[in-house]
């Protein structure tokens, strides 16, 4: 199988690339030029595995399809294109093997635990610690059950902190179509962590009406 060479692997990008810069980097890869390729796999490479990650939870699998993110770019780069960033393809290439690594399985409860974990206030009280993680998980839950293009926009925008345009960018659709599948996505998860609330309340009204006949029952 084909690999990234280790040494782009420690390389990382001094300057925000441009369109000119990557076309720059494309002709020479489309004339087989394996330096330029470790260049664009070094100034791309966070994004894509930070998506890997985030989406499978698993640094693994994020290795994995950073890694074969990578392979398909360099195996189709007679058809990369001059004149747009590769960053919408390769994002949409690395989003379908991470949905393809998990088949039709909903994604995992914690696909966002690095991320969600630095939200923490420093040396928080212990009731606070359950309280906030319980919260994360149910976030997570609701991440999880949103649409392949819904989870790409709260990702981008909210996880890997890009503006509304980068994401825009990144996902080679219109600023409006952000701006409307974040309100959708937004929308979702509040009714996801209302319904949430109330099978936790429901739960717990149940535990509390069940105790008195358990103990009645063990006291036969």
């Amino acid at each position: 199988m084909e690999t990234i060479p280790l040494d782009a692997r420690t390389r990382e990008p001094e300057v925000a690339p441009s369109v000119a810069d990557d076309a720059e980097l494309i002709r020479r890869i489309q004339a087989e030029d394996l330096d330029a390729f470790e260049v664009l796999f070094a100034r791309h490479r966070g994004l894509i595995q930070r998506t890997a990650l985030g989406l499978t939870g698993d640094p693994q699998a994020a290795e994995e399809v950073l890694q074969d993110t990578f392979v398909r770019a360099y195996r189709h780069r007679a058809s990369l294109r001059l004149d747009v960033s590769p960053v919408p393809w390769l994002y949409r290439v690395a989003l379908n093997l991470c949905y393809t690594r998990l088949g039709r399985r909903r994604l995992p409860s914690d696909p966002i635990s690095e991320t969600a974990s630095e939200l923490a206030d420093d040396a928080p009280q212990p009731p606070e610690v359950a309280e906030r993680e319980e919260m994360r998980r149910a976030i997570r839950r609701g991440i999880s059950a949103l649409p392949a293009k819904h989870q790409a926009v709260i990702d981008l925008y909210y996880l890997q902190g890009r503006t509304l345009q980068q994401t825009a960018d990144t996902l080679d659709v219109r600023l409006g179509t952000v701006k409307s599948r974040i309100h959708y996505a937004l929308h979702a998860l509040r009714d996801h962590l209302a319904a949430d609330t109330a099978l936790d309340q429901a739960a717990a009204g149940a535990r509390r009406a069940g105790a008195p006949e358990r103990a009645t029952d063990t006291g036969r």
